[in-house]
């Protein structure tokens, strides 16, 4: 292929000298620490290593640097909730109900903290494998896998099932409501006015009710019954105002204490590095294992006062290069306690910019580079192929880059052969182990093919035919882009996986990705000899997919309808305001 130019042929052998030395100086017991770093609709093309040229990734840059870039990483799905399931399990997020038969967008992922599907219990992390193999893990950021299933304490889903030791971060993800910050100010205050007044009013009522029944006083019925009319439209008035998804979505937890309700957005992101900074430095005898999950670049983009104007491209730019500077942070960290070359280093977003994202002209979400498509669409490159970046000095050949396929379902083998811990058995496993690729010991990737899917519902197939270097993408389904242009689906917001807004393809549509990443010219019998032998080799491998997928209860179908009574709260229900951080952004004494 193509792609191997990069690549030593003799970087094998010499990788793999270099890792057993390592060992043999380290200790053969000696496990390395990992820290997984996932940014939130980051794409592709708005990092300077990955082509971008306007907006400044320092950080992330010198990640690439000292480390090995893989060029085709692939995200399992291109919505944030199957992908990361897809990332946190090793498989495609159909296997565990984490992929929706809806039409409706929205029900593509976990749409609020008052629903009760999320993570099946039964699915097995990489957290839980290491934790089990003596790593202390850790989760800071975002999950979006699910809270609550019975009541709104119940905490079902929440990331210490999951193998996770500590957790500080967002359970929901970043919606509009929870920035900008002006309008949370005026609703707390304005409902907290609301409250006391409808104390006040509840007690002048009882009191005169009780004095009229004792004949203490004597007032009109009239006069009684027009305070408790103002009181229910009081009450009324704030539960409307509260019925806003700032209050049961956008909420910071510490473990499982809610310490923001609602979340004070622009300082999340401080608070979560100094969270992980905290976390390294109490595990920094190991091995720990780190997921550090950004709520960047997400839309609203809540930024701090320092970044805002920052960058050439606006608010995006300002939350990208901020992001940037976070990553910074916690590379220091794992340098100020020597724990540099026995650490690997992964950097990833969990699928691609959203190109829906707009106010007006003005563009919130991010750029995808060459690559056709967007978050949502399930098959075009933009929506999955993301960054995929791996440091480990002394053991990874610095500055080394790989065209493979290969997917951030293959994180999850590639830690548990890292941390010693053995695969689960007793399910299918669609990722692979990259650590031979990344050292250089195998020329090619393990995976000859990769399903793409919408939803429930494949959109694509990619087929690496290692024999003569090609990689063939099949799409079977397509989303219709606004007639607007750019490639996006302006008209509805995000696109779909099925019905109206799809393009079903019979004969399918044939790109060869080495020659045209961009799929910008479908092949067709008459233009491509192998037509015929790729769409029925492809055909083939989608049958025998299918044949392995068990149908399980669909939790983003059957399971995500919004209750009242699942929406979390720190205080006495409705009245769930509370900000435990004191305005500092301090961790406290953790495990």
């Amino acid at each position: 292929m193509a792609g191997n130019q990069h690549q030593n042929a003799t970087g094998g052998e010499s990788s793999l000298t270099v890792y057993i030395l390592f060992l043999e100086t380290c200790g053969s017991d000696s496990r390395p620490n990992i820290l997984l770093l996932m940014a939130d609709d980051l794409g592709i093309g708005d990092i300077r290593c990955y082509g971008n040229d306007t907006i400044r990734t320092p950080n992330i840059d010198l990640l690439a640097k000292e480390g090995v870039k893989l060029t085709q990483h692939i995200a399992a799905a291109s919505l944030c909730t199957p992908s990361r399931t897809a990332f946190l399990t090793g498989r495609y997020p159909v296997r565990s109900g984490m992929a929706s038969k809806n039409i409706n967008t929205i029900s593509r992922v976990i749409s609020g903290l008052g629903v009760s599907g999320g993570l099946p219990r039964n699915e097995s992390t990489f957290a839980a494998l290491l934790k089990k193999e003596g790593y202390r893990t850790g989760l800071i950021g975002k999950w979006h896998q699910g809270l609550n299933c019975k009541y709104r304490s119940d905490h079902c889903h929440h990331p210490l099932h999951y193998g996770f030791d500590y957790y500080y971060g967002m359970p929901y993800t970043l919606i509009p409501p929870c920035w900008p910050d002006l309008s949370r100010k005026i609703e707390f205050t304005a409902n907290y006015n609301l409250w006391i007044c409808m104390q006040i009013l509840v007690g002048i009522v009882l009191t005169l009710f009780l004095g009229k029944l004792a004949r203490w006083v004597s007032i009109p019925w009239l006069l009684v019954f027009a305070m408790v009319f103002l009181g229910i439209l009081l009450a009324y008035s704030w539960l409307w105002s509260a019925s806003s998804p700032l209050y049961w979505d956008c909420i910071l937890m510490r473990l499982h204490e809610i310490t923001e309700q609602p979340m004070k957005a622009e300082r999340a992101g401080t608070i979560m590095v100094e969270e992980a900074v905290s976390f390294i430095q109490r595990n920094r005898h190991g091995p720990f294992l780190l997921f550090f999950s950004f709520l960047h670049v997400h839309t609203p983009l809540p930024t701090t006062e320092n970044f805002i104007g920052v960058s050439k491209h606006g608010l995006y730019g300002d939350n990208v290069e901020e992001m940037d500077f976070m990553v910074g942070q916690i590379l220091q960290a794992i340098d100020a306690h020597g724990l540099r070359n026995n650490t690997v280093v992964y950097f990833t977003s969990d699928h691609g910019g959203h190109l829906e994202a707009r106010i007006g002209h003005l563009q919130l979400g991010g750029w995808n580079g060459i690559y056709k498509g967007g978050k949502t669409m399930g098959g075009w490159e933009g929506g999955i192929r993301v960054p995929g970046i791996f440091r480990w000095p002394k053991v990874l050949q610095a500055g080394r880059v790989i065209d493979e396929p290969t997917s951030l379902m293959d994180v999850y083998p590639t830690l548990a052969s890292l941390g010693g811990a053995a695969l689960p058995r007793d399910r299918v496993i669609d990722g692979r182990d990259l650590m031979p690729l990344l050292r250089g010991d195998v020329p090619h990737s393990d995976h000859q093919f990769l399903f793409h899917y919408c939803g429930a519902y494949v959109h694509a197939v990619r087929w690496h035919q290692k024999d003569s270097g090609a990689i063939w993408k099949v799409h079977y389904v397509t989303p219709r882009f606004s007639p607007k242009g750019a490639g996006a689906c302006y008209d509805i917001d995000f696109c779909q996986c099925k019905g109206e807004n799809v393009t079903l393809h019979d004969p399918p549509l044939l790109f060869e990705l080495s020659r045209d990443p961009s799929e910008s010219i479908p092949l067709s019998r008459a233009t491509e000899p192998l037509y015929n032998l790729v769409i029925r080799k492809v055909g083939d491998a989608l049958r025998q997919h299918h044949k392995t997928i068990t149908e399980v209860p669909q939790q983003l179908s059957d399971y995500n309808k919004d209750s009242m009574w699942l929406r979390p709260c720190c205080g006495v229900f409705p009245f769930c305001l509370c900000d435990k951080e004191d305005g500092d952004a301090e961790a406290g004494a953790l495990p």
